[in-house]
């Protein structure tokens, strides 16, 4: 994540969040030095699900896989935001850091 001291500077805790297993979760940090943690929600997928994250697998509509998604959650526990990348486009920050500006006051 390019902007990740952006991200610092407003006070904001990026949590990545995978259905792979945590050995497939740490391999992949360490290989692109992921400054953040990554968590794992294999196999039961229930946070991907709580948050409306699944959705059906291309060619087997009875299968489910997880959608890029990104949510801003505050300090309470709500979620502020929500966005969904389509297929496995690079998501850009801009949308995140304006939806962090907008709910903590800061530019």
């Amino acid at each position: 994540m390019a902007d990740y001291q952006k991200f610092q500077d407003l006070s904001v805790q990026i949590l990545g969040i995978s259905a792979n297993d945590s050995f497939s979760q740490k391999t992949f940090a360490d290989s692109l030095k992921v400054p953040y943690p990554l968590l794992s929600d294999h196999p039961d997928l229930q946070v991907i699900r709580n948050y409306g994250g699944l959705q059906p697998y291309p060619g087997d509509p009875n299968r489910q896989v997880a959608r890029r998604a990104f949510f801003l959650v505050d300090k309470q526990g709500i979620v502020r935001g929500r966005w969904f990348a389509e297929n496995a486009q690079v998501f850009p920050n801009e949308p995140l850091l304006k939806g962090v500006a907008e709910i903590t006051g800061k530019p």
